[in-house]
């Protein structure tokens, strides 16, 4: 059985002002938003996601913060994603970097505490 790509529910406090920031700094598509309910969907590219608030999540017991890992395919993708997040006013760690474990990544942050961490996966290229 082949598994589609997995959307995420992220936790937030304020879905109208969650919604502006993932649409107005981080590129997002709203899809569709409904504040009654406390859900909304939204995408860029093949990623899709879920956000809701707390009145909607209350059965589950989750809460932020959640990291979203973002696999990209090079290091200048990460590069050029964090260029357009950092030039969007987005709050970022610090700058792509290399890291031991084999990963170029970063860290942005949204205003609830979630996390992206952006990666590409050097890892193959030490074995080829």
């Amino acid at each position: 059985m082949d598994f589609p790509a997995a959307c995420p529910e992220i936790p937030v406090s304020d879905l109208p002002a969650a919604l502006a920031h993932y649409r107005d700094r981080l590129g997002f598509t709203v899809d569709w938003a409904d504040e009654t309910l406390g859900l909304a969907g939204l995408s860029r590219g093949a990623t899709r996601l879920f956000m809701s608030n707390a009145a909607y999540r209350a059965h589950l017991g989750n809460a932020a913060p959640v990291v979203l890992w973002l696999n990209l395919d090079s290091r200048a993708a990460v590069d050029a994603l964090h260029a357009e997040w950092a030039g969007a006013g987005v709050a970022i760690d610090a700058p792509p970097q290399a890291q031991p474990w084999k990963l170029y990544e970063f860290f942005a942050p949204d205003p609830d505490g979630n996390r992206f961490r952006v990666f590409y996966d050097f890892a193959w290229e030490a074995r080829g």
